[in-house]
């Protein structure tokens, strides 16, 4: 097993305890994958918009918006530098010409087995010295953590 000793909680963090390891772990994993996705000359975020696309290309860039969860600048700005990079293309709907839609060009589509592969790596990376089950246990909290936050954005904090 390797060390599994936190970093030193600040003492403004003590009753937030839970919070501060969130914040580490979701910065800690955000780093290893960010080295990986380099290695394949991505960005982050930058798999997300392309996995949604390998499950189903040709999306609006409206319907990716909504799947992936992020700001509009941010989606705009990934499919500006992933067209760019000859990875996609957006084009005008013929339904509306306002509506971009979003496609996989052949160089993006041959991304599809590197960043399984990178995906599969980061997961094995990640729950290493956890048990099946505790890996089962951390998902389901997670997913209710999630839950309880996107439940409560909007509200502010009771005093």
């Amino acid at each position: 097993m390797s060390d599994t000793t936190p970093a030193r909680l600040p003492n403004t963090a003590r009753d937030g305890r839970l919070s501060y390891a969130v914040f580490q772990l979701a910065r800690a994993h955000r780093s290893h994958a960010a080295a990986m996705l380099r290695a394949l000359n991505l960005h982050p975020g930058q798999e997300l918009l392309l996995m949604q696309l390998f499950d189903q290309d040709g999306q609006t860039q409206a319907e990716l918006l909504e799947r992936v969860g992020l700001d509009h600048s941010t989606v705009s700005k990934s499919l500006r530098r992933m067209q760019e990079a000859g990875l996609l293309t957006r084009e005008p709907a013929p339904h509306d010409r306002r509506v971009m839609v979003v496609s996989l060009t052949a160089a993006g589509l041959a991304l599809q087995e590197p960043i399984t592969d990178m995906w599969r790596t980061l997961e094995q990376i990640s729950v290493r010295d956890l048990t099946p089950d505790q890996v089962e246990m951390f998902t389901t909290c997670a997913t209710a953590i999630e839950k309880s936050l996107r439940d409560n954005s909007g509200h502010t904090p009771s005093e």
